[in-house]
């Protein structure tokens, strides 16, 4: 592209994309952030994670010489 294909884009792109006139929050959200994070709520975990734990469990006892592999890749 050249320099006149650059000026005919973006004179087309100032045509059809309207400019942004309020850039400015409506309100500040940090206080609102700090309230949610101070706000204590009991972990909660799916039973489907405590199946999966077991079944990885009994495969690490079935198969053992899995063990090494899988410390190689942590």
């Amino acid at each position: 592209m050249n320099e006149n294909d650059h000026k005919d884009l973006r004179d087309l792109l100032k045509q059809n994309i309207a400019p942004v006139t309020h850039t400015e929050l409506r309100r500040d959200l940090w206080p609102q952030m700090l309230r949610r994070l101070d706000q204590q709520q009991p972990v909660r975990v799916p039973w489907f994670d405590w199946a999966l734990a077991a079944v990885a469990a009994a495969a690490l006892v079935l198969f053992p010489g899995v063990i090494p592999a899988l410390l190689y890749h942590l």
